[in-house]
């Protein structure tokens, strides 16, 4: 059954003199044509009785029963839903003229003029007027409230008609009375709004008698809509009466407003469903992410954190290996996810803030300020454990060298110290002769001044044992083990060095002779084999350089010892003088033994060989040295190479970053326009990346050689890393801002202008271009927007409730997303629960609840079990068996209740 709403439901009231111009140009049509006069009384009291029977009453005579005027109140109530005045319940003819009196009154109160209508005619039973009174009341409660494109009542349903039944065959609707005598305008009506009703193509133009029959008999079952015209009046009227027609398609345009309202209803509610579930789904999305996410950062932190070596030079290079690897192939990836959770987040939030939902709360530790503390404690991981390995490689790497150094010295020491023992420990000076003796003691002191020579090598072996304890050398044990032997037997010589000394000085009383020629050639031989041990430890010593200055410092270093070969010649060729001198005086004057030089154990011999290998060391030590100078240069060059390429692309990522950051200001031309330059930027910032992948090449080239600073730019590997990070993530964080923009803009329907002005008032605000503004600076950005902020204390209440709506957590600053969506809430509309509630209202055919049926018939079947899971049940006094909880359910949509 139609229902009838309030007269300003669908416009505003028709005004008085158009109103009683209409009545007039019905009135010249004749009212009460006879033939007419009959269709009217049918189709009226039809009309009448399709309302009266909601009271459970109707009428049989239309001018006898509203006589009087109880059931005219009757009417009047039901079609208006209002509460009448109490009728007077006697049967005199003034209680009669007092109700339809009451009734009149109602009517004229509607803005209806009612000319020569007065309640005696009424109660008289006047045909003319009771006909012309119902047909007031049509036109006020039935057709006035029809309004398409703001037309009057008459020509908005004939608009209404025309345009549904526009698509149809032999269908013209041109007025309210020859138009409808075929019944097809009928049949196109039920069948545009409820084509199962009817087959529309099996219907003929020769059958006009079936076609009404049929039209009234489907609107009768089906509609709920009386059989107010007769078909064969319709048939043989020539012009059949337009008031009957309007009072029937009437009833059709209502009828089918109730359906158009549901399907209102129900897109409303698909709408505000599919909102929900996409905001749902995202939120699903975001916690899948950001557990996995941490979950990753939870099993890399503990690699590293880890600090063991093994002290292998090897485990820390494969170590470093595994972290390249990692920097390369495993970190990558998780920047991206990284950088598509913001994104998801900031879109799910903006989302949720233009469907006018709470904001989204991720669960405990997954806020993004939980991920983006996980993320810094993961980047201040990988740098301590960069620096640690780098680090852990020179020190394992000095290791190596001092324990290569320290068998190399020891090895010399050893075979030095080879024999001494035996030799100071032998008494033969107690059987020879006095020049023996003599020679004997003179080689002592030659020995002992040996001894006090190797003095240094032997605390340079304790120094490089100490050094490798301190530097936690792996094999530590054996280096302690063999340095103390080492310490243990030079203490056992210089006992034994000083009991033989004591030992020939006790025989020196017996022995006197002494052959000065050996005695001097012992001297002077003694230190210079000294120098050519010493020399030739040297020229073979191991080295490490770090820097092109080091490696010239021993070259030059190099160069003053060959500058002092010269004296070194000379001495050496005045010691083989002194053999050749003892050689030619001993066949002199044929001292026997004379050939043996009892000082020493240095012959001629010893001395060529030392001397020889310390002539064939120096042009190798040159050679080393050389090489050396060209890894070095190689090395320097490496240096410039990175440095050359780092001083081009970290400012390029500067370049960038502020390229950027001008353009997250807004003030850069349209939305789409930045959009697309931010666009061109990440595009460029890809197509950018092999140099940075070069970079990484060059720097993996110069930590394989060690190379551990760079003085020819201040950039480093890690700041680079860090700033392209930090370039990508700003790209993607800035693109994001814009398209939520534009968002907010297309589905706020505010102006590329208006967003100009907001970011404009924003702007000039943000004097430290923050992106964000305090609280005094926000006042007056509102006050230069226009917005009436008063300076008295309700001002100032009224300002903190805004505070509080643009800065929910109090953090002191409002950000420009918030402050553009407070702005664009203040000049658009959306969506509420209270609007979403009167649509569940209207599918609930106005029952404070909804059956689950009614739901699976309105609604898309995955929306409609939506609701049906997530409604509570009704628990009102009128509750029936399923009922459900569509007002709680609507609000909690909007986060105005709990679900």
């Amino acid at each position: 059954m139609a229902q009838y709403a309030n007269p300003n439901q669908f416009g505003a009231p028709m005004g008085e003199e158009q109103y009683m111009e209409q009545e007039e140009e019905w009135e010249r049509e004749g009212l009460l044509d006879p033939a007419w006069e009959k269709q009217q009384r049918k189709t009226f009291t039809a009309w009448v009785n399709s309302h009266l029977r909601k009271a459970g009453t109707q009428i049989e005579n239309i001018e006898e029963d509203f006589r009087n005027g109880l059931k005219l109140m009757l009417l009047l109530e039901v079609i208006s839903g209002e509460t009448l005045p109490k009728p007077d319940r006697g049967k005199m003819r003034f209680h009669k003229i007092a109700n339809v009196n009451k009734a009149l009154d109602f009517i004229a109160s509607k803005g209806v003029k009612l000319v020569s209508i007065g309640a005696e005619e009424i109660v008289d039973g006047n045909v003319k007027m009771t006909l012309g009174m119902i047909w007031t009341i049509i036109l006020r409660f039935a057709i006035q409230d029809i309004s398409v494109e703001e037309m009057t009542a008459k020509e908005g349903l004939l608009l209404w008609c025309q345009r549904k039944t526009a698509p149809y065959k032999n269908v013209n609707v041109q007025n309210f009375h020859l138009s409808w005598r075929d019944g097809l305008a009928f049949c196109a009506l039920i069948h545009r709004h409820r084509p199962d009703l009817l087959d529309y193509s099996k219907l003929s133009k020769d059958n006009p008698l079936e076609n009404l029959n049929l039209a009234f008999d489907i609107a009768e079952k089906y509609l709920d809509i009386p059989k107010m015209l007769d078909p064969e009046d319709l048939l043989n009227n020539e012009k059949p009466d337009e008031r009957q027609i309007m009072t029937y398609v009437s009833c059709y345009y209502h009828a089918f407003q109730g359906a158009m309202q549901a399907e209102m209803a129900a897109n409303r509610i698909c709408k505000v469903l599919k909102v929900n579930q996409d905001n749902e789904r995202l939120m699903e999305e975001y916690e899948r992410l950001a557990s996995d996410l941490l979950e990753w950062i939870r099993r890399t932190l503990p690699w590293l954190e880890s600090r063991q070596s093994g002290n292998s030079l090897t485990a820390v290079q494969k170590k470093l290996e595994e972290y390249r690897e990692y920097r390369r192939k495993h970190k990558p990836p998780r920047v991206e996810q990284k950088a598509k959770l913001e994104t998801n987040f900031n879109t799910l939030q903006t989302k949720l803030r233009l469907s006018n939902r709470p904001a989204y709360m991720p669960t405990e530790g997954k806020l993004i300020t939980d991920i983006q503390r996980a993320w810094n404690g993961l980047l201040s991981s990988e740098k301590t454990f960069e620096e640690w390995l780098l680090a852990e490689l020179m020190r394992l790497e000095r290791l190596e060298h001092l324990a290569k150094k320290f068998k190399h010295k020891a090895d010399i020491h050893e075979a030095w110290t080879s024999g001494k023992e035996e030799m100071l420990s032998s008494q033969d000076y107690k059987n020879c002769k006095i020049f023996e003796l003599k020679a004997m003691k003179k080689k002592h002191e030659a020995f002992e001044s040996d001894l006090a020579a190797h003095q240094d090598r032997v605390e340079q072996i304790a120094a490089i044992a100490q050094e490798l304890n301190a530097l936690d050398y792996w094999d530590s044990a054996a280096v302690n083990t063999r340095c103390q032997k080492i310490c243990d037997q030079w203490d056992r010589l210089g006992t034994l060095t000083q009991q033989r000394r004591q030992g020939m000085d006790e025989a020196e009383k017996v022995l006197e002779r002494v052959d000065s020629l050996h005695l001097e050639f012992a001297k002077r031989a003694a230190p210079f084999n000294n120098w050519l041990d010493g020399t030739r430890e040297d020229l073979v010593d191991m080295f490490i350089v770090h820097t092109l200055d080091e490696i010239q410092g021993l070259i030059d270093a190099h160069a003053q010892f060959k500058a002092t070969l010269g004296e070194a010649d000379k001495e050496f060729n005045a010691i083989i003088s002194l053999i050749h001198d003892c050689e030619n005086f001993a066949k002199q004057y044929n001292v026997p033994g004379a050939t043996i030089n009892p000082y020493t154990n240095l012959t001629g011999k010893d001395v060529q060989s030392k001397w020889n290998e310390v002539k064939t060391l120096v042009p190798q030590r040159d050679q080393t040295l050389q090489d050396e100078l060209k890894k070095q240069q190689n090395n320097e060059a490496l240096r410039r190479q990175f440095a050359e390429k780092s001083n081009q692309v970290g400012p390029w990522i500067e370049r960038q970053m502020d390229a950027v950051a001008a353009i997250g200001m807004g003030m850069q031309g349209s939305l789409e326009e930045q959009l697309s330059r931010l666009r061109e930027y990440e595009e460029a910032v890809y197509q950018f990346k092999p140099h940075l992948e070069e970079l990484e090449r060059i720097n993996q080239q110069i930590q394989e050689s060690f190379v551990f600073e760079n003085r020819y730019t201040q950039y480093t590997m890690e700041t680079l890393r860090v700033g392209w990070e930090q370039l990508v993530t700003s790209v993607n964080r800035t693109i994001n801002e814009v398209e939520n923009q534009i968002l907010t803009r297309d589905s706020k329907g505010i102006t590329q202008e208006q967003l100009n002005e907001f970011r404009a008032s924003f702007n000039h605000f943000d004097k430290s271009r923050t992106g964000r503004l305090n609280p005094e600076e926000f006042k007056n950005c509102l006050i230069s927007l226009g917005y009436s902020v008063g300076q008295d204390k309700q001002g100032e209440i009224d300002f903190q409730r805004i505070l509080s709506i643009v800065d929910p957590n109090a953090s002191g600053y409002v950000q420009f997303d918030c402050f553009l969506d407070f702005m664009t809430r203040e000049s658009t509309d959306v969506d509420t629960a209270e609007q979403v509630i009167d649509s569940f209202r209207i599918l609930a055919a106005d029952k404070p609840y909804i059956l689950p049926e009614e739901l699976r018939r309105e609604l898309p079947p995955d929306q409609a079990e939506y609701c049906i899971q997530r409604m509570q049940p009704y628990t009102g006094i009128d509750a029936v068996q399923g009922a459900l909880d569509y007002m709680s359910f609507s609000t909690a949509l909007y986060g105005e209740s709990d679900l």
